[in-house]
């Protein structure tokens, strides 16, 4: 099986890397490691939806993979979501991409700029139906965690004036910064997929002495290393 792993810092999977032997390192972003039969490329794009789409288009363009998967930390605007746990992200939106219109947004499909149900989006969404078909890797594992909806942002929320904002635009239970670029460029290429995020923090006024951080991580590689263990 060969395997992409995609995190837009190393310190969200170091935990996970540092029990994998290395292969290669090919560039700043990506380096080959194996387990077991199974090779698996690891790409740390960097922050944010510009750098995950360009090297993860780019590196889709030179290799075909069983799975594609997107691994970080999250906050959520949800208080039933628990601080630590891993979740799976089954739907994902750029919900800011669009323009002002006095008080109101209009989207880009509300502009017309863009047909909300052309390939890679189903009504304006990024949605994953990956646990719906035949895939030649076991995802088990995956089934089990948490079905959840993202946004991805450009910049992560912390006070209540822009919160209470997003939240009237787009309904989501959690906010990432790559998730969205992530599926766009893997359901454009065709490519399975998966997203799965620990949950570190509620969207709230930013305090991070509120945080669980290092909870999330041990968590986020644990799911990372059971899952690379049933293949």
């Amino acid at each position: 099986m060969n395997f992409l792993l995609v995190s837009a810092t190393v310190m969200e999977i170091r935990p996970f890397l540092d029990g994998l032997p290395l292969i290669e390192k090919q560039s700043e972003q990506l380096s080959r490691y194996q387990h077991k039969k199974s090779i698996i490329d690891i790409l740390i794009p960097g922050v944010g939806m510009v750098p995950t789409a360009y090297f993860l288009g780019k590196q889709l363009a030179l290799e075909q993979y069983d799975l594609v998967v997107n691994a970080g930390i999250a906050g959520t605007f949800s208080k039933s979501l628990p601080l630590g746990a891993v979740v799976h992200v089954v739907e994902d939106c750029v919900p800011e991409l669009g323009a002002e219109d006095g008080d109101q947004f209009l989207s880009v499909f509300e502009l017309g700029l863009a047909d909300p149900d052309a390939i890679p989006y189903t009504n304006g969404r990024l949605i994953n139906d990956i646990l719906d078909k035949k895939n030649p890797v076991n995802l088990e594992i995956i089934r089990k965690l948490p079905k959840v909806t993202g946004i991805t942002s450009n910049t992560i929320r912390g006070n209540a004036e822009s919160i209470a904002r997003i939240r009237r635009v787009a309904k989501a239970d959690l906010e990432s910064m790559e998730g969205a670029a992530f599926f766009y460029a893997c359901f454009s290429e065709g490519v399975p997929c998966i997203q799965i995020r620990a949950i570190s923090n509620l969207v709230e006024e930013r305090d991070k002495s509120r945080w669980e951080l290092s909870l999330a991580l041990k968590n986020l590689n644990r799911m990372l290393l059971d899952f690379l263990n049933v293949h």
